[in-house]
C-alpha cells in the first residue's frame, strides 16, 4: 500500500426505516458460555425479572422449568434461545436494546450459570428514535409458552 492511497471515510446514514431490530442480543462471550450450558443441560431459556436478589441478572435456565406467564414479554432469541422479560420490568428497559454478556463470579442463585465461575450480565443501549419507530410498529410473534422451540 502505497502512501498516496486515497482513504474513504466512513459515512453513516441514517436510515428511515431501520432493518430488524434486536430487543435482545449477545456477545460471543455469552454465545461461548451459552453453547457450553446447552451441551451440558439441553435447550435452553433466560428470563429477566424485576425483582430483588437476582433480579438484575439474566436468568438461565432449561427450557420448560420456569413456566412464562401471559403478562411476561417474549424480546427474541440469542442463537435458539429466547429470552423473556417480566411485564413491569419491561416498561422500564423497553426503550433499549439488551446486551447480554458474561463476566466472572456466581450466578443467580437458581439459574444454570452458577458454578460455572461466570455469570451473565446485562448491558444497554438506549434505541435510537428510528428504532423506537420500527419497534413500535413491529411486534415480535411470541412462542408457545413453556414450549418454545
Amino acid at each position: 500500500m502505497s502512501s498516496t492511497t486515497p482513504i474513504t471515510p466512513v459515512v453513516q446514514v441514517a436510515l428511515e426505516k431501520p432493518a430488524k431490530v434486536a430487543r435482545v442480543m449477545a456477545t460471543e462471550s455469552a454465545l461461548v458460555l451459552l453453547d457450553t450450558l446447552q451441551k451440558k443441560y439441553g435447550q435452553l431459556m433466560f428470563f429477566q425479572s424485576g425483582g430483588c436478589c437476582d433480579g438484575s441478572s439474566p436468568m438461565c435456565y432449561q427450557r420448560g422449568e420456569m413456566q412464562v406467564s401471559d403478562h411476561d414479554v417474549y424480546l427474541g432469541n440469542i442463537g435458539e434461545t429466547p429470552f423473556y422479560m417480566g411485564h413491569d420490568q419491561f416498561e422500564y428497559w423497553k426503550h433499549t436494546q439488551l446486551i447480554i454478556d458474561v463476566v466472572n463470579g456466581m450466578g443467580g442463585m437458581f439459574s444454570l450459570d452458577n458454578g460455572t465461575g461466570k455469570r451473565f450480565l446485562t448491558r444497554s443501549r438506549l434505541f435510537t428514535d428510528e428504532e423506537n419507530n420500527w419497534l413500535e410498529k413491529n411486534v415480535l410473534i411470541r412462542p408457545q409458552t413453556g414450549t418454545v422451540s
